[in-house]
């Protein structure tokens, strides 16, 4: 009997493809699905890895036993699905592993009109229903099955996206993307084609091996080659997308990454400009600078958990027009609050391509503070070593503490936090201050605690 215990995560079902995750349990987990969500239709996607087609199909056909309907869109990004499930107004079921390697695969899965389906919202319960029927045998088939159609939403996608952002005066740009051989070499051609943009594509051919580098951006190694492209092409900027693209990463004209707090500042100010006094949602490892500039610019900011299903549930409860992650996750009121990389990154050009300055010197009003990136340490008693590092802080002048998300120590020139992993025997640690050297000594005191 499959141990599900190991692949149903916090937000997601993800595991070694077959030994972990097959078309038999798949199979379940579609009848699950639409058991637990009540669904009597329902949209599926998938990403390009080798694994993911018939994947989905075996989802589907688990959904349709159960008596419900299934759209298959077939190829498409994460956000892709997002929007399929917000303009059908039908849960939606994502199969990709993201930046995973190729063996990997796994579900996203929302309810309609792309509301979040995580441990509290439905997951567990459709972890349960697809224990039960491991053990007791499959569930029966519903009187009248439903029906498999076929739709292709990426025209309709990027029109959508289009919509959102005016690009109509924006000056020539010569954008270099790479795509990781991900989903975003499937959206970008589409949403790019009528813009005023010379496009360099790196890396579009759609190979779920990963051949040229792992399709996760926030490892520093995995954009050099972006950055060498962008110096030798000469052009205004890089985009690097992430294996289901729904991530999206920049770097300036000096091939310089571009911290994603900066651009969820850029983007907070600019959808401040189409709603005056506007709500925006931010993790709490986001720069000092985003909740700054949200003030300046009369809206107001929220703090909130690391993760997605926080950001949506505060976006819904708050009605806020955007919420961004230093993950760079982005989501969007007019994107039945999901999260797209591909929306900020239009914004990011916009903005460049309204006025002509550089990029760089565009952000730097919005990078304000030294940040040391996020910094992962092995431990073997995560409890402890967050006991150890919170006694050496309490007591000092000047210092307040909060547990809203593992342990953040602030003071009036520097803070940290340190979050445990759901997943490894992980510690995270994220530091920022006013300036390099105390952001440099108040990480390696840290580290030292936490490493000892």
């Amino acid at each position: 009997m499959a141990d599900l215990g190991q692949i149903v995560k916090a937000y997601d079902v993800r595991g070694v493809y077959p030994d972990q995750l097959d078309d038999r349990l798949v199979e379940l987990f579609g009848a699950a699905f639409v058991e637990a969500t009540g669904a009597t239709a329902i949209v599926v996607g998938h990403d390009m890895r080798p694994s993911s087609p018939h994947l989905s199909a075996s989802f589907a056909k688990g959904a349709v036993r159960r008596g419900a309907d299934a759209t298959l869109i077939g190829l498409c990004s994460t956000d892709q699905l997002y929007y399929a499930s917000g303009a059908l107004d039908l849960p939606g079921a994502m199969f990709t592993a993201s930046h995973n390697p190729a063996r990997y695969n796994g579900i996203k899965m929302c309810r309609a009109g792309a509301a979040p389906v995580g441990q509290d919202t439905g997951l567990a319960e459709i972890r349960a229903l697809v224990e039960a029927w491991l053990a007791e045998g499959p569930p029966e088939q519903a009187a009248k099955p439903g029906t498999i159609t076929q739709s292709d939403t990426l025209n309709d996608y990027a029109a959508h996206l289009l919509s959102l952002v005016d690009l109509s005066a924006i000056r020539p740009l010569k954008v270099v993307v790479d795509a990781g051989n991900g989903m975003g070499g499937h959206t970008v051609p589409t949403v790019f084609a009528d813009l005023p943009v010379d496009l360099v594509p790196m890396y579009f051919e759609l190979d779920g091996t990963f051949p040229n580098h792992e399709a996760n951006p926030l490892d520093p190694r995995n954009i050099v080659d972006l950055q060498a492209r962008v110096l030798s092409e000469g052009a205004d900027l890089g985009l690097a997308f992430d294996g289901d693209a729904d991530r999206c990463f920049v770097v300036d004209e000096r091939g310089r990454g571009v911290s994603p707090s900066a651009i969820t500042a850029l983007v907070a100010e600019r959808e401040l400009a189409k709603h005056p006094g506007g709500t925006v949602i931010h993790n709490l490892i986001t720069s000092w600078s985003v909740p700054e500039v949200v003030k300046e610019h009369g809206g107001t900011p929220v703090r909130t958990r690391v993760g997605h299903s926080f950001i949506k549930a505060e976006m819904a409860r708050t009605g806020a027009i955007f919420g961004g992650e230093h993950s760079a996750h982005y989501y969007f009121r007019e994107f039945w609050n999901a999260d797209t990389g591909m929306l900020a990154a239009l914004h990011v050009l916009a903005a460049l391509g309204g006025q002509s300055g550089p990029l760089s010197e565009l952000v730097a009003s919005y990078d304000r503070y030294a940040g040391s990136g996020e910094i992962n340490s092995t431990v073997d008693d995560q409890t402890a070593r967050l006991a150890a590092v919170r006694y050496a802080f309490a007591d000092r002048e000047g210092v307040t503490i909060d547990d809203l998300d593992g342990l953040t120590v602030t003071t009036s020139d520097w803070w940290f936090n340190l979050r445990a992993s759901n997943t490894e025997p992980l510690l995270r640690l994220n530091v920022e201050a006013r300036d390099e050297s105390t952001m440099s000594k108040i990480r390696d005191e840290a580290l030292s605690l936490i490493r000892s």
